[in-house]
């Protein structure tokens, strides 16, 4: 069978497409360099490289999007802090070569291997603190103006619960856009950075600094996304009837994720991740074509460079923003209690009660390790915890009652 060539399948319906899996993206994209305080042209940009590169080394075969990682919000902003946005890139691209030996790790030694060193009792606490150690950004962000942020918030609710078919699946597009025409009516939106903005612009790139400390900083917090990366091809797959895990290979979407993020962080931009967004776009809509993705990813790159489409995401009231942190940072969290329960983790075992609690007070009490120049603290520290008890603490047999 004649393969079908780039121009066969570049028609006017795969564009129409693909900007339509870019607009089920797109809000939570840009929502995340916006939270951190960068250039949203950078993450769009990145994002759109990312995806292409992806899809390199999968060979074209798996119909991902990868965007803006949620799970990097967190130590993003506190590694800003501490050791500069400049520095903190360079723990982004350590967090890509991450990605990359856990690869190496899963064509040696298996998925099996991976799910023993990070099991649930570990993965589960760790969401639950990079949703919950932002909780007062997002009520600070939204006491701005609670009205705003009241409507925002109530309108990504109302998407959430009642919402049908595509409209479902961008509530943080919808609750941005309801809040963003509310303050528009209440005349609450400064423009200047509309024109300000030129109509075509170069993103705001950022060199990377080498930072040790940025680096050990953001490493552990990697664990978490690898473990959710494995859930996203497995649903994938489930959604396109293929079984991805096993071709092109996991360690090969890992790889590409990781190879993303990692030049996500020399162009100065957020760690990438594959959407579940898009997946569900793909369910709802049985497009499993991957070319049409490569579209998205392309549409991506080209409004990156739009001037004014960065100046109008920069309009946005920090209230408005502030409204959706405050459901999505609890539905991170939450995402944590249910990866516990979907994976009928004993809870009743002593031993994971220890994982499981010392995690939990270690990442939200703000505990530090530091030595000399060298600092270890928040999710990172948590991580690296959890990892620790669960190799040293022996497993107990469950006692007959």
């Amino acid at each position: 069978m004649k393969p079908i060539s780039f121009r066969e399948q570049f028609t006017v319906k795969n564009t129409v497409l693909g900007v339509q899996f870019l607009f089920v993206a797109f809000g939570a994209t840009v929502l995340v360099p916006l939270l951190v305080g960068i250039d949203p042209s950078v993450a769009l940009f990145t994002a759109g490289i990312g995806t292409l590169i992806f899809h390199l080394i999968t060979k074209g075969t798996v119909p991902a999007f990868l965007g803006s990682s949620f799970a990097f919000i967190a130590p993003i902003i506190e590694a800003t802090r501490l050791f500069g946005w400049a520095g903190t890139l360079s723990g982004i691209i350590a967090v890509g070569l991450v990605y990359g030996i856990v690869s190496v790790l899963v064509k040696l030694r298996g998925i099996k291997f991976i799910e023993s060193l990070f099991p649930s009792v570990v993965v589960g606490p760790v969401i639950m603190i990079i949703g919950l150690s932002l909780a007062t950004s997002a009520v600070d962000m939204a006491k701005t103006d609670w009205l705003l942020a009241t409507i925002a918030l109530i309108a990504s609710i109302v998407v959430v619960i009642f919402g049908k078919g595509m409209i479902k699946l961008i509530p943080i597009f919808v609750g941005i856009a309801v809040g963003y025409i509310v303050a528009l009516i209440l005349g609450r939106v400064d423009y200047a950075a509309i024109s300000d903005a030129k109509w075509i612009m170069l993103p705001q790139f950022t060199m990377p600094e080498f930072s040790w400390q940025a680096i050990l900083y953001m490493i552990p917090v990697a664990i978490a996304p690898v473990i959710e990366h494995v859930g996203d091809m497995y649903a994938l797959g489930g959604v396109c009837d293929k079984n991805f895990i096993e071709k092109p290979g996991l360690n090969r979407t890992l790889l590409g994720d990781g190879i993303a993020t990692a030049i996500a962080g020399f162009f100065g931009g957020v760690p990438n991740t594959t959407y579940s967004e898009v997946t569900g776009a793909i369910s709802l809509t049985k497009v499993t074509n991957p070319f049409i993705l490569r579209i998205a990813a392309i549409t991506a790159i080209v409004f990156a460079f739009v001037g004014k489409i960065s100046g109008f995401l920069k309009t946005i009231p920090q209230a408005v923003l502030g409204g959706i942190m405050l459901l999505l940072f609890g539905m991170i969290a939450s995402i944590g209690i249910k990866t516990l329960i979907d994976s009928k983790a004993d809870l009743a075992e002593t031993r994971n009660q220890v994982i499981v609690s010392v995690v939990l007070t270690v990442g939200i009490g703000g505990a530090v390790i530091q030595y000399g120049n060298f600092s270890l603290a928040g999710i990172g520290l948590a991580a690296a915890v959890g990892i620790v008890l669960n190799l040293i603490l022996p497993k107990t047999k469950k006692q007959d009652i």
